[in-house]
C-alpha cells in the first residue's frame, strides 16, 4: 500500500511539471480576439496583425503556474504578454489597467523592454536574440512575477513593490492586481508583426 501511493505521489508531481499547450498551431480554438486587428496562422505559426487588439485564452483564469512564449521579431516589432486580467475582456484597454502586459520589444529604454513589467519595472538585462526564436517564462506565484527570457532573470516583481508614477496617458494605471486572472497576446500595430510558436503553462506551487 504504502508503494502504490508513493507512485501516486510521483506520478501527479510529474504531472504538475508537464508543459500544457494553450495554441494547438491550427487554429485559435479556446481563444477570443479583442480589439482592433488580429492573428493570423501562417505554417503553424500565430502572426499578429494590426491592432491595438488582444487575443485571449478563455478556458481558464491562472495562479501559480509557469508560462511559456516562444515568440520572434522583438528586434523590429512590437507586442506583449497579457497576465492577471481580472475579468474576461472586452476591449482591449482594461486589460492594460486591470491586468499587467509583459512587454515584447528589444528596442525600447529599460522600463518599456522585453520581459518588463511595462513602464512600471526595470530591465535587469537585455538577453533578446534578434531574429531567432526567444522563449519567455512567466512565472505566477501568488503576488509574485518572475520573468526570464532565454534563460536570464529580467524581472522579479511583489505587489507593493515600488514602481514610478505614471507619466503617459496609454501607459497603465498604478495599483494592485490579482493573483488569479486571465492572460493573452497583444497584437500591437499595423506595422508590428510577432510570431509566435508556443504558448504553454504548467502548474507550480504556492509559496
Amino acid at each position: 500500500m504504502k508503494t502504490v501511493c508513493i507512485l501516486l505521489l510521483l506520478s501527479l508531481s510529474l504531472q504538475a511539471q508537464e508543459w500544457t499547450s494553450l495554441y494547438n498551431g491550427e487554429n485559435l480554438d479556446g481563444w477570443e480576439h479583442v480589439g482592433p486587428g488580429n492573428f493570423i496562422i501562417e505554417d503553424g505559426i500565430l502572426k499578429s496583425q494590426g491592432g491595438m487588439g488582444l487575443l485571449w485564452f478563455t478556458g481558464q483564469k491562472f495562479t501559480n503556474v509557469k508560462l511559456r512564449v516562444v515568440y520572434k521579431g522583438a528586434d523590429e516589432n512590437n507586442a506583449g504578454v497579457f497576465i492577471r486580467i481580472p475579468e474576461k475582456p472586452t476591449e482591449a484597454w482594461m486589460p492594460v489597467h486591470k491586468g499587467y502586459e509583459v512587454q515584447i520589444d528589444d528596442r525600447e529604454d529599460e522600463w518599456h523592454k522585453t520581459g518588463v513589467l511595462y513602464s512600471l519595472t526595470k530591465a535587469k538585462a537585455s538577453p533578446g536574440i534578434p531574429k531567432e526564436w526567444n522563449t519567455m517564462e512567466i512565472t505566477l506565484q501568488g503576488d509574485r512575477t518572475i520573468v526570464h527570457v532565454n534563460g536570464i532573470l529580467v524581472t522579479d516583481f511583489k505587489e507593493g513593490d515600488p514602481v514610478p508614477k505614471k507619466t503617459l496617458e496609454y501607459e497603465p494605471d498604478r495599483g494592485p492586481r490579482p493573483d488569479v486572472g486571465y492572460i493573452g497576446i497583444q497584437n500591437h500595430g499595423i506595422k508590428d508583426v510577432i510570431e509566435f510558436k508556443e504558448v504553454s503553462y504548467k502548474n507550480i506551487e504556492d509559496k
